[in-house]
């Protein structure tokens, strides 16, 4: 059985010949680029390596073919080429040096600046006459958006400022994605994830739009969540616009990609927190759903891609509505937060719903933890959310910090490749 087949058979909860693994095909099942470079290093030794930093925002760096064959990863990615910055990660790389020390490429285009306290301020579509629109706090790890929000008149408010960002996706970038869907199908044997762009319905790392320059509309966070309750009609409107456009571009990446890829990764709007929802069942009814339900049917309509959904926190009570929606995988199954304990996720919808992620807790034990701890909590979740298929193996959510010790990165790899039973384990030192 190949990657490609293990995912398929993966994602129709069919028996595969070992647990399928993804890291870097989607922009929340990846690793920053600090740790790639060190889990490289131990990996295959190529001391003048440098790692591209495919995702600014979120500094995720690129696993090359080279890696991704040593780990024995089963996925790879394809999406827009138009970084959460608005400059592009195709039109050529540069050297840049991370807080740590770490040299790494970034897009040509990976513009930034400085300010008094030392943080990093990095420029729309790499325009240093623009003002900034994310900040990377000195010797940390990732940027947070800089908030334009203009004064709100409630009497003019006009869901098309909130609107801007949403277009058919253009026809160039189409082919682009097409393009390396047939490539990737015709000269590699990898599961193919494909990142729609613009079916995200109030994905919050998104609404303050950090790839324009002078956004309008409803941009704070806190403004927007506010409106969920405050100005329901206008959200609707804002969706129903987006949903327009959302359907647009499924159509044509569907009618050029077709087949060629296996999953599709739809949303990353979070519902949980820690130790429970933030939406009640009831609002995401009336927000939300409608929107997911239109967007799963046009694409299982039309492609035989397994619909991809991220939340983060304590969505146990709202598994059942994702399923209902339409939705085929969950990510990233936050095991650490209220009520999400793998056996019982597994129990009650481990036969409805693929699982995406779990693999480790990204917030304690793979930064904190001891090798064997790490080793210990792969071994588990691997047994209980891999048991009657239907799994693919991923940590919580990115792993974020540069920090994190290169002996626990190794620890999860070899726990990985022993419970799957692999040769390649004989790679990992």
């Amino acid at each position: 059985m190949n990657s490609r087949q293990r995912l398929q058979a993966t994602l129709r909860h069919e028996p595969v010949d070992r647990v399928c693994v993804d890291f870097g095909a989607t922009a929340v099942t990846g690793m920053g680029a600090g740790a790639v470079h060190r889990l490289r290093q131990a990996v295959l030794g190529d001391q003048q390596w440098r790692v591209k930093v495919v995702e600014p925002y979120q500094m995720l760096g690129q696993f090359d073919d080279a890696l991704r064959q040593a780990l024995g990863l089963d996925v790879v990615g394809v999406g827009s080429p138009v970084t959460m910055f608005g400059f592009r990660n195709d039109e050529g790389w540069k050297p840049f040096v991370l807080f740590d020390g770490t040299p790494v490429l970034v897009p040509e285009r990976f513009n930034t600046t400085s300010d008094a306290k030392g943080d990093l301020l990095i420029h729309p579509e790499g325009d240093l006459a623009a003002p900034p629109r994310g900040r990377m706090p000195h010797g940390g790890y990732f940027f947070d958006s800089i908030i334009h929000q203009e004064p709100i008149d409630e009497d003019h408010l006009d869901p098309a400022d909130n609107c801007e960002e949403f277009a058919p996706l253009d026809p160039a970038i189409v082919r682009q994605m097409a393009g390396e869907a047939r490539r990737l199908a015709s000269e590699t044997e990898y599961g193919i994830s494909l990142a729609l762009p613009g079916c995200a319905f109030g994905d919050i790392a998104l609404v303050p739009a950090p790839w324009m320059k002078h956004p309008k509309g409803v941009r704070d966070v806190e403004e927007w969540y506010v409106s969920t309750i405050a100005r329901p009609d206008y959200v609707h409107a804002v969706f129903d616009r987006q949903l327009e456009t959302a359907l647009e571009t499924i159509d044509h990446l569907a009618e050029e990609v077709g087949d060629r890829a296996d999953a599709a990764y739809v949303s990353g709007t979070d519902f949980g927190a820690q130790h429970g929802l933030f939406i009640s069942i009831d609002a995401y009814r009336r927000l939300f759903k409608p929107y997911h339900q239109a967007v799963n049917r046009r694409i299982h309509e039309k492609t035989p891609w397994k619909t991809f959904i991220h939340s983060c926190g304590a969505v146990h009570d709202l598994i059942p509505e994702f399923i209902d929606a339409g939705f085929d995988i969950l990510n990233p199954v936050q095991c650490s937060a209220a009520g999400m304990e793998p056996k019982t996720l597994k129990r009650e919808f481990g036969r409805d719903i693929v699982f995406w992620g779990g693999g480790v807790d990204t917030q304690q034990t793979l930064p904190f933890g001891t090798p064997e701890e790490v080793r210990a909590q792969v071994a588990d979740r691997v047994k209980i959310l891999g048991s009657r298929n239907g799994y693919v193996f991923n940590t919580i959510h990115n792993i974020q910090c540069n920090n994190v010790p290169t002996e626990n990165l190794l620890a999860m790899f070899r726990a990985l490749a022993d419970a799957r039973g692999m040769e390649t384990a004989r790679m990992i030192p």
